[in-house]
């Protein structure tokens, strides 16, 4: 019979004759069959046609008998009706392979479909034969699976004697991967394997006879001959040592290599010679692996440990050590040095804006040119983030740190260009010197951090140098934080409303709420001198939710005492919008108090828009289907775009006091605050200016087409009860 065996790489044709296959194995245990069929008279059949092949038979009816007995003897073959009465063949070859159970499986099927073949091949079948089948193809079919069980099993036992043999040659096998060689009494190669053509390119026949010197690296040839020509105490003494080996084509100009690192493990060889006294040395023998990657993965690690990754400046632990060496230095040559702390400025916007790996490239353009304008002898290294240090040593006085301070905000001055982005950044410097300043390293980082801080309270875009005096504006800043934790908790906050006015008919259209808080000791404190603090520090959420609910009873009020319905605006924080509860909160809120959702309008920056999009419209549209209209504040301040004003649900724009201010007198042209106010018309959109504090100012807005105003020119910021006073007596005038 001829038999036909598929493989992932080739077909192999087979002839075997199943009266001349074996009965038993290689180690005389009978070949065992198990034939499993429902049909009794089949399985009578099957018994009688294999009986002259001496096998060892056992039969079963189904399913569950086969699996018991497939667990409990070992079968060389099984023959498998598909359909049994309690699971089919494809089970039970299922469950054999789930337990492991090692024999191979001829499926007899009256199944005509190819799915039920198909499927039990995939599983595993040796062959699938349908019902009804030819006696000798039945029979040629049992003596091939077999025979292919038999060459199986000869190849596993030839697979466990080459086992057995790989543990006589392990060291053998361990080191081909190494070079292997001699070398004779005058440093000689008298043997080398084929490993060093394929690491050096030199070939066995270009190396016997030659000096090792021919290999070696020049600046490694003293330890070479020191490790190769002493001769050493012992017949076998070892030395081990690393050296750098010139690869074949390491001088050409056009493709030279650089030099490959081994690891030489080298043992001395000796002879008796006529005196066992004085053993005679005849050459080494050594075995050199290459480490070369594995150096160079040490030095990475080593660079990487040291360095900041996105920029390869130096890192936080390079600076310290740096500048700890260099304040020792300064010690012994009693002359100063400097701590510059940087810290950029708008990166977050940038950041957000054109998102974090844009981020990214323009920290290392940064890095970069930071460093074109460093001294020589000056580090400079990357904390974190957007934060950078620098120590200038060998100062001759204060005046040289400013000097490179003024070159470094110079240098940042310049427009940084990302994918045709042109952006603009700046950078707020600390500077501390020592020994004046700190004669310890954490002393020096935490006052030119101090100073850092100093420049941002003061606008940014500049250097300070520290003085004594932050010291107690960090404490203060410090005891305001812990203040402020315990404000909400002590009733200490309060709304304040500075109202809108429609300046053509005199009526208040709206108030902005304020908040304050009326500290214990230092008196009403505006939003701007704490909420700083509640941004960085995680108060944001708290503090929002009490002025939601302040506001929100501060309209019940008014709506109690009977009066026309006023909107108020509350401005609210990026942190707050991120919360996903932040519609359910107001939509509360509202409920709670009775309040109309139209008599609220939530104030954003353009910058929430920016920031996260998708985000912010999800939010903003929660709000609006409540009722709740939206106002953007400050625009023309950030990264203004018109398609945010027709992907978002705006419905107001505010015009920001930096652009009112520049309005000197009414007969003038201000294009910027023309532009806003041909938006806000041609989009349908209200108007609000801010920041009006003159009558030309706001002659001007009327002018052209701004009619609703807040500022000092109008009122100031007033408590919630004057508010009601004001209405009451405002809607009387009005009427």
């Amino acid at each position: 019979m001829k038999l036909t065996v598929a493989s992932n790489q080739s077909v192999v044709n087979l002839n075997f004759s199943s009266q001349a296959m074996p009965a038993k194995t290689e180690d005389e245990r009978p070949l065992r069959l198990l034939l499993v069929d429902d049909e009794p008279r089949l399985l009578q059949s099957l018994c009688e046609l294999l009986r002259d092949g001496g096998y060892a038979m056992d039969t079963a009816s189904n399913g569950k008998e086969a699996l018991a007995a497939l667990r409990r003897e070992r079968y060389d073959l099984v023959l498998l009706d598909l359909r049994l009465p309690d699971m089919s063949g494809h089970d039970i070859m299922d469950a054999m392979r789930g337990d492991g159970l090692d024999a191979s499986v001829i499926v007899l099927s009256g199944e005509t479909g190819i799915d039920a073949a198909i499927g039990a091949l995939k599983r595993g079948a040796y062959d699938y034969l349908r019902k009804p089948y030819a006696r000798e193809d039945l029979l040629n079919t049992v003596g091939n699976a077999l025979a292919r069980r038999r060459l199986e099993t000869q190849n596993k036992r030839m697979a466990r004697q080459l086992e057995r043999s790989e543990k006589l040659y392990r060291y053998l096998v361990d080191s081909s991967p190494d070079i292997i060689y001699t070398l004779n009494r005058d440093g000689r190669f008298s043997f080398i394997n084929d490993r060093a053509q394929q690491l050096l390119g030199y070939s066995r026949h270009e190396l016997i006879g030659n000096h090792y010197s021919m290999l070696v690296h020049d600046d490694d040839l003293e330890r070479a001959y020191y490790v190769f020509n002493e001769r050493r105490v012992g017949e076998r003494a070892t030395r081990n040592v690393e050296l750098r080996l010139k690869p074949h084509d390491a001088d050409a100009p056009d493709k030279g290599r650089a030099p490959l690192t081994l690891s030489f493990n080298s043992i001395g060889m000796y002879g008796t010679g006529h005196d066992p006294r004085n053993p005679e040395y005849f050459g080494t023998y050594g075995v050199a692996r290459d480490i070369t990657e594995r150096k160079r993965a040490e030095e990475m690690i080593s660079h990487q440990a040291y360095h900041d990754f996105l920029t390869d400046l130096p890192n936080r632990i390079l600076f310290r050590d740096r500048l700890g060496l260099a304040m020792i230095h300064a010690r012994r040559k009693e002359t100063e040095l400097a701590v510059m702390f940087i810290d950029l400025d708008r990166f977050k916007l940038v950041n957000d804006t054109l998102g974090h790996n844009k981020g990214d490239e323009l920290l290392q353009q940064v890095a970069g040119r930071l460093k074109e304008n460093m001294r020589e002898g000056d580090t400079l290294a990357r904390l974190g983030g957007d934060e950078f240090t620098v120590f200038l040593p060998d100062l001759q006085n204060r005046d040289d740190a400013a000097v490179v301070a003024d070159k470094l905000l110079h240098c940042l001055s310049e427009p940084f260009f990302l994918d045709g982005h042109e952006v603009h950044i700046s950078a707020s410097i600390g500077i501390s010197v020592y020994p004046g300043d700190g004669e310890g390293i954490e002393e020096l980082l935490r006052h030119a951090d101090m100073a850092m801080y100093q420049v941002k309270a003061e606008g940014k875009n500049s250097y300070v140098f520290y003085d004594g005096a932050m010291q107690e504006a960090s404490y203060q800043k410090s005891t305001l934080e812990k203040s402020l934790r315990r404000a909400l908790e002590r009733g200490e906050l309060e709304m304040y409303y500075q109202p809108q006015i429609d300046v053509r008919t005199g009526r208040i259209a709206g108030a902005e709420g304020l908040m304050r808080w009326n500290h214990p000791e230092r008196g009403l404190l505006p939003a701007g001198e704490f909420l700083p603090f509640a941004e960085e520090n995680g108060l944001m959420l708290p503090i929002s939710d009490w002025m939601l609910e302040a506001l929100c009873r501060d309209l019940k009020k008014w709506n109690d005492c009977g009066g026309e319905p006023v909107r108020l605006s509350l401005n609210l924080s990026p942190q707050y919008l991120d919360r996903g509860d932040f519609a359910e909160k107001m939509r509360q809120a509202l409920l709670d108090c009775g309040v109309s959702p139209s008599q609220i309008e939530v104030e954003i920056t353009e910058n929430i828009c920016i920031s996260n999009p998708q985000h912010a419209i999800d939010q903003l549209t929660r709000l609006c289907e409540l009722g709740v209209s939206i106002a953007i504040d400050d625009f023309g301040t950030g990264y203004s775009s018109l398609a945010y004003l027709h992907r978002f649900p705006i419905h107001t724009i505010k015009i920001d006091q930096s652009f009112i201010r520049e309005i000197r007198h009414e007969d003038g042209h201000f294009p910027v605050v023309l532009a806003i106010i041909s938006i806000a018309n041609g989009l349908g959109l209200n108007l609000v200016a801010e920041g009006v504090e003159t009558q030309a100012q706001a002659r001007y807005l009327e002018q052209c087409g701004c009619a609703t105003m807040q500022g000092y020119l109008f009122y100031r910021p007033m408590p919630a009860e004057q508010l009601v006073r004001l209405l009451r007596d405002n809607a009387a005038l009005c009427a």
